[in-house]
């Protein structure tokens, strides 16, 4: 795709802060971090989202996030966990397959917690779904 930013990221046409790079994908900073050390794990090939982007390239990305990028971001940063994100159409500003990699720490504002207060709006939707 020609005007896709993370397109031109992957082939080199606009700098990145490069974490990992191999055939399939590149893991770059990204520069609106949720917390200190949040990565994009960007696949070379255009995908649009996680419907359209081949299993391959999915398992690979994972198996590398949990058997060098999180490894070495415990080691180098000392993060105490990790959320991994990827949004789908809405909420995806940019239409290209990607996995957020944002580091978790003990004292950081990301907000991810469990609200009681929804408790009869989940068993609704429960019902719906079962």
């Amino acid at each position: 795709m020609k005007d896709c930013i993370f397109c031109k990221i992957t082939k080199g046409e606009i700098p990145s802060r490069t974490i990992y790079e191999d055939d399939q994908i590149k893991v770059i900073m990204n520069i609106n971090p949720s917390t200190n050390g949040h990565l994009l794990v960007l696949p070379k090939e255009h995908m649009e989202n996680i419907f359209d982007t081949k299993e391959e390239v999915i398992m690979h990305s994972i198996k590398i996030v949990k058997e060098r990028i999180y490894p070495g971001l415990k080691e180098k940063l000392h993060c105490e966990g990790l959320t991994l994100a990827q949004n789908n159409e809405l909420g995806q500003e940019i239409k290209h397959y990607h996995i957020h990699l944002i580091l978790r720490y003990s004292n950081d504002n990301a907000d991810f917690a469990y609200d009681k207060e929804h408790l009869e709006e989940v068993e609704e939707i429960y019902n719906r779904l079962k």
